[in-house]
């Protein structure tokens, strides 16, 4: 039988790229995120009208999140896999001189909408009785630095929300697990620094840093691995990033 994932945050990225990759792969993808525009270049990728379902997506919105899923077509309906992904990062000062936006915007998505989605789909897979939860956390989560505060408090609460919806899915045949990756160029840094293309670059200068691809390999390789068998944690860096605060650059 055809398998599907579903994907949040699947308009640039990781989520893109794992959409991509699954697609190119023969699975069925529910690729959600707020701008339709990028998930409609999926099509262009899918076999049939079968294999794609694109939504426009609001984590944020709980109301909007139950609904979606309460009301899958049927092609859809079973879940194989959640790639819960939909996060960000607003700006990098220290905390007395934070925008309180910023911090609203990221509680909102990385914990509230995260937690939308968990418990959404986490229905439905208990009625399967099978299924795996893959969730994107962050080294920021595991690791502070100057100007993190609540970006990695929000990954840090990834960490502690999968391990206790680990515990508790497992009664129902349902495996969950957590992503952490280190430093990736992919939109995050335009996102975090308001679209300064020069301040973005610098992230990443002078050394090689995870892609989104790497980490749509890995969710693939998560994907394909038997039903008794669930990674928890995978902390994946740079080579030249040891941990969330050193980068060796050339």
């Amino acid at each position: 039988m055809q398998k599907t994932v579903c994907i949040t945050g699947a308009s640039s990225g990781f989520g893109k790229c794992t959409a991509e990759l699954f697609l190119k792969n023969n699975w069925k993808v529910i690729a959600l995120a707020r701008r339709i525009e990028p998930l409609n270049e999926l099509k262009l990728l899918a076999g049939s009208e079968d294999q794609l379902l694109v939504h426009s997506l609001d984590v944020q919105n709980e109301k909007e999140v139950t609904t979606f899923f309460q009301s899958l077509p049927t092609s859809f309906k079973h879940i194989d896999v959640l790639f819960n992904n939909a996060g960000l990062s607003r700006g990098k000062d220290e905390l007395i001189h934070a925008n309180l936006d910023h911090w609203e915007e990221m509680i909102d998505t990385n914990i509230k909408g995260f937690l939308y989605v968990a418990k959404a789909v986490l229905t439905i897979m208990k009625e399967q009785g099978s299924g795996y939860i893959i969730n994107t956390g962050s080294v920021a989560g595991r690791n502070s630095y100057v100007g993190g505060n609540v970006y990695g408090a929000t990954k840090a609460a990834v960490k502690m929300l999968s391990e206790s919806m680990r515990l508790e899915a497992a009664a129902y045949g349902v495996r969950v697990g957590e992503i952490a990756p280190g430093a990736a160029e992919t939109e995050f840094s335009m996102v975090r620094f308001d679209q300064n293309k020069e301040t973005s670059d610098a992230v990443y200068k002078g050394f090689m840093p995870l892609n989104g691809h790497d980490i749509a390999n890995t969710v693939w390789f998560l994907s394909n691995l038997p039903e008794h068998v669930c990674i928890q944690e995978l902390v994946i860096m740079p080579t030249a990033q040891p941990n969330a605060n050193v980068v060796y650059r050339k």
